[in-house]
C-alpha cells in the first residue's frame, strides 16, 4: 500500500479552487479525479493544461480524471465514490455567489446544504475509509459577533449562501462524532486569484481597468465599496486544504490573512499601480450589485492553522492586486509597465 498512489476526488474541480488543487495534487504524485456537471458549454478552461490530453506522453502519469455528476443527484455520487474509492474527498463544488444566493436560495441550498450530505451519506453507505475536507466560508460568520473570527466565533449567516455553508460545517461535525469519520472543515475567507470568476468583485475590478486600459470600456459598475475582507491568494489557500487532511487527527480550522481592507481600498490600490489616483470617475454605483442584507466587515484569526497546520499567508493584499492586475492586463492585451 506504501507505494501506491494516493487517490483524490475534488468537486467543484473546473473553479478557481479545484484547479489550483488539482495542480498541487497531481506535483504530490496523487491519482486526481474531478467531478464536473453536465452542461452546454465545457467549463474547463482553468484545467485544460492539466487534463487528460492523449497527445502529451510525457505526462501520462499525472492527469486529471474527470466524470459526471453532480452534488444535487445522490445516485451520481454514490456510484462515482465505489468506482473511484478515493483516500481523500475535498467538497469545494457550489453554487458559491453570495448575491446570486438571494436569487436562487432553493438551488444554493440544495448544492452546498444538502449536497455536503448526499457526499457524506455516499462515504458512509458505501463503508469508504475516506478523509473528507468540507470548504467552508467567513460568510458563515454574516454579520459578526466578535472580531477577529475564529473556529470558536457563533456563526450569524446573512445570506443564503452563508446559511447552506452553516448547515454544511454542521452536519461535517455531526457525522465526524457519530460515525467518527475524518472529516475538517476548512473556514476560508475570500482567496483570490487570476482565476477567480468574472463574477466576483476583485475580477471586475481588475478586469475592468485591464478594459478601460485597452478601450474597451469606460467604467467599473460595483455595489457596496465600504464592504471590509480579509483577502489572501487561492495557491495558498489550498494548501491548507491539503494540510488539514494530513494530520492525526480531524479538526476544523480559520484560513485567513489577519488583515482586512474595504473594496474601495482595492480599488485604489489597483487604480495606483497603472497610475490612476482619481479612480472614481471610473467606478459606477448600480444598485443592483447590492445585497438584500450586507455584510460589512469580515477579519479571520489563523492562530490555530499556523500552531497546528504550520501554515501562514506569504501574499499579501498589495502583492495580490497585482498579480491579478497583471494577468487580467496580460489578458487584455495591455503593454503597460505597472508602477
Amino acid at each position: 500500500m506504501n507505494n501506491q498512489k494516493k487517490v483524490a476526488l475534488i468537486t467543484g474541480v473546473t473553479g478557481q479552487d479545484g484547479s489550483y488543487l488539482a495542480e498541487l495534487l497531481l506535483s504530490k504524485g496523487y491519482e486526481v479525479h474531478g467531478i464536473i456537471r453536465r452542461a452546454s458549454t465545457f467549463n474547463t478552461e482553468r484545467i485544460e493544461q492539466i487534463y487528460k490530453d492523449p497527445h502529451d506522453l510525457a505526462k501520462q502519469d499525472q492527469k486529471l480524471i474527470l466524470h459526471y455528476g453532480d452534488l444535487t443527484d445522490a445516485s451520481s455520487l454514490s456510484f462515482l465514490l465505489r468506482q473511484i474509492k478515493p483516500d481523500e474527498i475535498y467538497n469545494l463544488g457550489a453554487q458559491s455567489h453570495v448575491r446570486v444566493s438571494f436569487d436562487i436560495p432553493e438551488y444554493t441550498a440544495d448544492a452546498v446544504a444538502l449536497g455536503t450530505l448526499r457526499l457524506l451519506e455516499a462515504i458512509r453507505e458505501n463503508n469508504l475509509n475516506t478523509k473528507f475536507y468540507q470548504a467552508g466560508s467567513s460568510e458563515m460568520f454574516g454579520d459578526v459577533l466578535e472580531t477577529p473570527q475564529k473556529e470558536t466565533t457563533p456563526f450569524n449567516p446573512a445570506s443564503p449562501y452563508g446559511v447552506a455553508k452553516v448547515f454544511a460545517h454542521q452536519i461535517c461535525k455531526n457525522y465526524r462524532t457519530a460515525y467518527g469519520m475524518f472529516i475538517c472543515n476548512g473556514i476560508l475567507f475570500n482567496h483570490e486569484s487570476p482565476r477567480r470568476g468574472k463574477t466576483f468583485v476583485t475580477r471586475k475590478i481588475t478586469r475592468g481597468i485591464a478594459a478601460i486600459l485597452a478601450g474597451k470600456a469606460d467604467k467599473i459598475y460595483l455595489g457596496n465599496l465600504d464592504a471590509k475582507r480579509d483577502w489572501g491568494f487561492a495557491p495558498e489557500y489550498v494548501e491548507a486544504m491539503w494540510l488539514m487532511l494530513q494530520q492525526e487527527k480531524p479538526d476544523d480550522y480559520v484560513i485567513a490573512t489577519g488583515e482586512t481592507h474595504t473594496i474601495s481600498e482595492f480599488l485604489q490600490e489597483a487604480f495606483k499601480l497603472v497610475g490612476v489616483e482619481d479612480y472614481e470617475k471610473y467606478v459606477g454605483i448600480d444598485p443592483k450589485y447590492y445585497r438584500p442584507q450586507e455584510v460589512n466587515l469580515l477579519l479571520g484569526d489563523y492562530s490555530k492553522a499556523k500552531n497546528i497546520l504550520k501554515w501562514e499567508p506569504k501574499v499579501k493584499f498589495k502583492e495580490l492586486v497585482k498579480i491579478m492586475l497583471e494577468a487580467d492586463m496580460r489578458e487584455e492585451g495591455v503593454d503597460k509597465k505597472i508602477l
